[in-house]
């Protein structure tokens, strides 16, 4: 029998297309650099930098940029085995600007729809689900069918083994609403261990947006670990019964947007690891740090050598029993 993923992610996947120019609109831009991109295609090729076992369940276009993805993946030394072609829908393309420090925006061109989207119930590895040490799915999985009943029967089917990750994930233009959102993220939860997401992210899934609310109100729901991101205030783990809250990483920000799949990807390792909370949240914080100091997402991804130089001098976390933190 073959060895279980240590990392299984199922999501988004496609290509993306980063300016050369920096500080200049899309109008005024010359040329671009072609990466990998998806964020929960980011978090596996994050995970293996650190020589985990990694496996995505996604799909393409059966077009050039599905080639040059399958290649990607494989070069990263993420199995592609699930990553199957649609007909008659594109790769997703998206584009991106830069201005740093913290605006990046983005311009996804997913239609008529993104194949990653198109993942069918009937066509998942549920025993490979069920024994990947950690399953990480994504809230952008359940913005449409056939995708949302499929992310729903593999978080079924994991039967809340840990470690079951939620990526909460929202993005405005791929729902109708936020109430919609919130709906299906909330039929999600329960079957999940681990819910990660930002402030943005957790008031969508809880209605929550201070921090430690948040992390109670997924706790509520029967998540065990609750992370929240909190921007220039760090990272708040809450585990049910005690809380960590880690600072920033100071680093010069060339392009932030790759910075939560590097946390994504580093924080899977070190719950694999198990390491303890304070630990895990140092470590995928300085690793989101060095990729927002780089221009690409996949391609940026550290190995664990170089998220322990950073980390090196780098202050304690603060924490303590059910602390409070301000939003």
């Amino acid at each position: 029998m073959p060895e279980p993923f240590e990392v299984l992610t199922m999501g988004r996947i496609g290509v993306d297309l980063y300016p050369q120019q920096v500080g200049v609109g899309l109008d005024e831009v010359e040329s671009f650099g072609k990466y990998l991109g998806g964020s929960a295609s980011n978090v596996a090729v994050a995970a293996a930098r650190y020589g985990r076992r990694t496996a995505v369940i996604t799909r393409t276009g059966e077009d050039p940029f599905g080639t040059f993805l399958h290649t990607a993946l494989r070069g990263y030394g993420v199995d592609d085995r699930y990553v199957t072609s649609v007909k008659n829908l594109p790769t997703p393309v998206t584009f991106c600007e830069i201005f740093p420090p913290d605006d990046f925006p983005l311009y996804f061109y997913r239609l008529p729809k993104a194949p990653d989207l198109e993942i069918y119930r009937e066509e998942l590895d549920t025993g490979a689900i069920r024994e990947a040490g950690v399953f990480w799915a994504t809230v952008t999985g359940l913005s449409e069918e056939p995708s949302r009943t499929a992310t729903l029967a593999a978080l079924e089917a994991r039967a809340r083994k840990d470690i079951t990750v939620l990526d909460l994930d929202y993005r405005p233009m791929f729902w109708p609403s936020r109430e919609e959102a919130r709906r299906w993220v909330q039929q999600a939860l329960p079957h999940v261990t681990v819910a990660v997401g930002n402030l943005d992210e957790c008031e969508t899934a809880v209605g929550e947006r201070e921090p430690l609310a948040a992390a109670q109100a997924l706790h509520g729901f029967g998540v065990k670990l609750a992370v929240v991101k909190q921007g220039p205030k760090g990272v708040l783990a809450h585990d049910g019964a005690a809380s960590v809250e880690v600072p920033p990483v100071p680093v010069n920000v060339m392009n932030g947007l790759g910075a939560g799949d590097a946390f994504g990807g580093a924080l899977c390792h070190g719950l694999l690891a198990g390491w303890d909370i304070e630990r895990v949240m140092r470590f995928a914080n300085a690793a989101g740090a060095i990729v927002a100091s780089r221009l690409a997402c996949s391609d940026a991804m550290p190995t664990a050598a170089e998220v322990d130089g950073l980390l090196a001098g780098e202050p304690r976390a603060t924490g303590g029993p059910r602390e409070a933190t301000s939003a």
